[in-house]
Formats: structure tokens, C-alpha cells, sequence
């Protein structure tokens, strides 16, 4: 990775290393002589980029939820039956033994007390379950899924899934459990599914 960071300016280095360090180690174990080593910055150039920490971590918090987002979209805004698009959202590459870069904020009580940092992390959440209300509202619509789903529940079930399911992943030290849980997640749903 440092090598990618040396390739960039100092404020993308700067932003790029407290997102890693957020993820590892969350806002309060991220200190600013942490970022400026793994951005190869100084002091000097961190405070002429950010007005400090804060200011520093809000960018590198809604770069991360703006790529989670992003990536939600691009499986979920695809073309296909409204089961395949959950699965393939549910079943898509994630670093499981790291969790979430952005479930994990909710977590770090600095950032729970701090809303202009909170706001990113609440704003992905909450667009994320919407977008996956919809296409369960798609699927309803199109007659793919049966009636009986609410739509809001089952987008809230599908977040709560996977969050959790990092969450039990991590308590373990291995995959499995996220895999299995994701698995009865698609288990509970495929019944749902019209046959073609």
C-alpha cells in the first residue's frame, strides 16, 4: 500500500492512510502522528491540508461510505430478478475478518458522539437499506418475491445480516461464521423466489 500512497498527493495521502487506520484501528486508536507516518507527511502538511483530526477523519469516513455506497449500487442497481441482485450483494467480496470500514465506526464512542463524524455512517446505512427496500419492492411488483415481505423489514434483515455477521466473524476468528449466516439469510429468501 505505500507505494500506491507515495503516488498520490499529500492530501489523498493523508485521507487514504486514516481510512486504513480507521478500519484497523478505529478514530480513537487513529492518532494524527499514525496517519502522518503512513502517509509519509509531516505535521506541518496534515495541518496545512486539515483543520485537525476531526476534520481529517470526516474525509476519510465519507470517502469510505461513498465507496461502500458505491459498491452496494454497482450489484444492486444491475439488471435481473430482485433475489439475484441480494444475493449477489450478500454474496460479494469483502475483507470478512477486517468487518465493515464503516459498521465498525459505530462502535467508537468518539465518533457515536460526534455527529458531524456519525452523519456519513448513518447517511450509508440508512441509503443503503432504502436501496434494498426497492428492490425488494421490485421484486414484489414483478410478482418474483411473495407479497408477505415487508420491504423496509427485509432490507433492515439483510443489513443487520451482514453487520452482524462481521461482528461474529471477528468473535471467531474465521469466515465461516458470516458465510453461514449470509447462507441462511439466502435460504429464508429463496423460498420467496417465483420459479421461472
Amino acid at each position: 500500500m505505500y507505494s500506491v500512497l507515495m503516488s498520490m498527493s499529500t492530501p489523498e495521502r493523508l485521507i487514504e492512510a486514516t481510512r486504513e487506520l480507521l478500519w484497523d484501528r478505529g478514530y480513537v486508536g487513529t492518532s494524527p502522528k499514525a496517519v502522518q507516518q503512513a502517509a509519509g507527511a509531516g505535521q506541518g502538511s496534515m495541518y496545512h491540508h486539515f483543520a485537525g483530526k476531526p476534520d481529517l477523519a470526516l474525509a476519510a469516513i465519507r470517502r469510505t461510505a461513498e465507496e461502500l455506497g458505491a459498491e452496494a449500487e454497482a450489484v444492486l442497481g444491475a439488471e435481473g430478478p430482485a433475489y439475484a441482485r441480494i444475493e449477489a450483494y450478500l454474496l460479494r467480496e469483502r475483507e470478512v475478518l477486517r468487518g465493515c470500514p464503516v459498521g465498525r465506526l459505530t462502535m467508537d464512542p468518539e465518533v457515536l458522539a460526534h455527529p458531524e463524524l456519525r452523519a456519513p455512517v448513518e447517511e450509508v446505512l440508512g441509503r443503503l437499506r432504502d436501496r434494498l427496500a426497492e428492490v425488494v419492492r421490485e421484486g414484489l411488483d414483478r410478482g418474483e418475491l411473495s407479497g408477505s415481505l415487508d420491504p423496509a423489514e427485509t432490507a433492515a434483515t439483510v443489513v443487520a445480516t451482514v453487520q452482524g455477521g462481521y461482528v461474529l466473524a471477528r468473535a471467531a476468528g474465521s469466515r465461516a461464521p458470516f458465510d453461514s449466516a449470509v447462507r441462511g439469510l439466502l435460504a429464508l429468501l429463496a423460498p420467496r423466489a417465483a420459479s421461472s
